[in-house]
């Protein structure tokens, strides 16, 4: 599928007509003729939106619309801009400007995109891109052998598509002198064949071991893949989001620096935070550094004020952190109960000083161990420095023991949803069901006890992991099942929430999140108008429609940044 719509369907191309020859910015707009969901609820038919000069001055009911330019929303929905509180615009830009692997799950499909784009690039060094979905190989473990045959001369590097493991070639293998007696590094894994030798996969920290030789990307590359993904984005009416690494190891400040460069020329058009990586292999002597980071990271709409640490990886591959070892394929416990990526003893003392130092901490949290984790270091802190405020999230809480559900709103932490997930399909049936257990297997995603429970909820996608199509992500959350899975099974589905309570935690609660509530996220008097029109009325609209429905305009404080001609 598409990351979102970029061709507007039949009602969108009506809407546009109706608002050609609209200039791309007015003094008054007023949007009317359709539904208004206003950052928390759906208002009472009859609502019109007034927005002057990139404001919104007045959120009423009547008939009298005045002589300002007049927006016909043909009976859809406006709502405000959606900002996606995980996502990885930069690295998504570049997958998209190299060898893209995301629109096909099939193996064989892979190795001929491989073999198409190591033949329309025969200048790159290295073959590079990503995208792929581990369901689409035995074991989610694809080999270097299947790219060896299609590109034996070059180096071959794809990340798959959650970005905790990637695909190597043997030319990769060499130049990275790993072999048969290579010991697999603290946090990751060498993937091996039955002989002892390196396989092609590498998990988590063991790709590092390659991409660190991956030739520089240009200042210019990286520039050109932010402006492309926030095209991308502005299709999906995200108008605003928290990079989720900012300033990591491979990228060293070359994603800060673009930032940076975008948001002083007036490129940036959206609100962004950026969360600057904490270095697992390091301690407290990268403070200093991440305060002078902050420091030089501010420049119109991007700010660098958050600290992303992460805690485990992903349960598809067993290096979640879990408080119970991982079953093996008989249903047995195993040795295994996944990696911790930063000391669980060491943590609070860094979350502590994190938040005494006025940062905001993003923690990737997915198994139950990292999230209870998680939850431990933000309980010190605050018995070190008090509740300051910071508005801490843990994203993507694959799996919650249950003890730790009421914890999130005693100690303030929002819960970071990626809906999108939350569903029956190959990773989830295959690669993690079995090796859970069906007890653990009911502690996923659980938004709604989550919700019961008065936590404080922000979405996001983790673009490019998943689609960064927001209606896709309500889909799931309000059914529990994918966009066109009518006839599975809805996964959890006590744990479904209702329309309403997603879209306000993908833009009113992120909005809080990003510390931009007093500035956007909500249609309310004073605030930018950063909306996205939508082709169906989404308060009326079928559970099973919700990803039917299509972003049809963006707007970003009053200006048309997509859906226009």
């Amino acid at each position: 599928m598409p990351l979102c719509s970029p061709a507007p369907r039949t009602r969108g191309e009506l809407f546009n007509k109706a608002l050609r020859g609209v200039a791309t910015i007015v003094t008054e707009i007023v949007f009317y003729n359709g539904t208004v969901f206003d950052g928390t609820r759906f208002l009472e038919r009859g609502a019109h939106v007034r927005v002057r000069h990139g404001r919104i001055v007045d959120v009423g009911h009547g008939q009298d619309l005045g002589t300002a330019e007049l927006v016909d929303l043909a009976g859809g929905t406006l709502l405000p801009g959606f900002i996606d509180a995980h996502v990885h615009p930069v690295h998504a830009g570049n997958v998209l400007r190299h060898c893209d692997l995301r629109d096909s799950r099939n193996a064989s499909d892979y190795v001929e995109i491989v073999a198409a784009y190591a033949r329309d690039h025969p200048e790159e060094e290295w073959i590079r891109g990503g995208g792929w979905s581990m369901e689409a190989f035995p074991g989610g473990v694809p080999t270097r052998q299947a790219l060896d045959a299609v590109v034996p001369d070059r180096p071959v590097f794809l990340p798959n598509r959650d970005g905790h493991g990637a695909w190597v070639n043997t030319k990769a293998l060499q130049l990275a002198g790993i072999d048969r007696s290579t010991p697999d590094p603290a946090d990751g894994r060498i993937e091996r064949d039955s002989s002892g030798e390196p396989s092609g996969m590498l998990q988590e920290g063991a790709a590092g071991l390659v991409s660190r030789l991956l030739p520089d990307l240009t200042e210019d590359d990286w520039y050109d893949a932010l402006l492309l993904a926030q095209t991308h984005l502005f299709s999906c009416g995200v108008t605003g989001w928290q990079d989720a690494i900012v300033g990591w190891d491979q990228g060293e400040d070359r994603v800060l620096e673009t930032y940076l460069r975008a948001a002083g020329n007036g490129a940036l058009q959206a609100n962004v935070v950026g969360a600057l990586w904490w270095s697992r292999e390091r301690g407290m002597d990268q403070l200093p550094e991440l305060v002078h980071q902050r420091g030089v990271g501010q420049a119109e709409r991007f700010r660098a004020t958050t600290i992303k640490m992460m805690l485990d990886g992903v349960a598809e591959n067993h290096t979640a952190a879990m408080l119970e070892p991982y079953l093996d394929h008989e249903g047995c416990a195993t040795q295994h109960a996944g990696l911790d990526f930063i000391d669980p003893q060491e943590l609070p003392r860094f979350v502590s000083a994190l938040d005494g130092a006025g940062f905001q901490v993003h923690v990737h949290a997915l198994g139950d161990r990292a999230v209870r984790n998680a939850l431990d270091a933000i309980e010190e802190s605050q018995r070190v420095n008090g509740k300051s405020g910071r508005r801490h999230h843990l994203a993507h809480l694959q799996v919650v023991h249950p003890d730790d559900i009421p914890r999130f709103a005693r100690l303030s932490a929002t819960a970071n949803l990626q809906a999108l997930w939350a569903a029956h399909e190959p990773q989830m049936d295959e690669l993690t069901i079995p090796f859970l257990g069906e007890r653990r297997s009911g502690w996923q995603y659980p938004f709604r006890s989550l919700q019961a429970a008065g936590t404080d909820l922000c979405a996001g996608s983790d673009w490019p992991v998943s689609s960064p199509n927001p209606l896709w992500a309500a889909h799931v959350a309000v059914n529990r099942r994918s966009p066109g899975g009518a006839d599975s099974d809805p996964f959890l589905p006590e744990q479904a929430l209702d329309l309403p309570s997603f879209l306000a935690a993908y833009t009113s609660g992120s909005a809080r999140v990003n510390g931009l509530d007093g500035v956007t996220g909500s249609i309310q008097e004073g605030l930018e108008a950063d909306f996205a029109v939508v082709d169906a009325d989404l308060a009326h609209i079928a559970d099973h429609e919700i990803g039917d429905a299509a972003v049809v305009q963006t707007w970003a404080r009053g200006e048309v940044v997509y859906g226009t001609e």
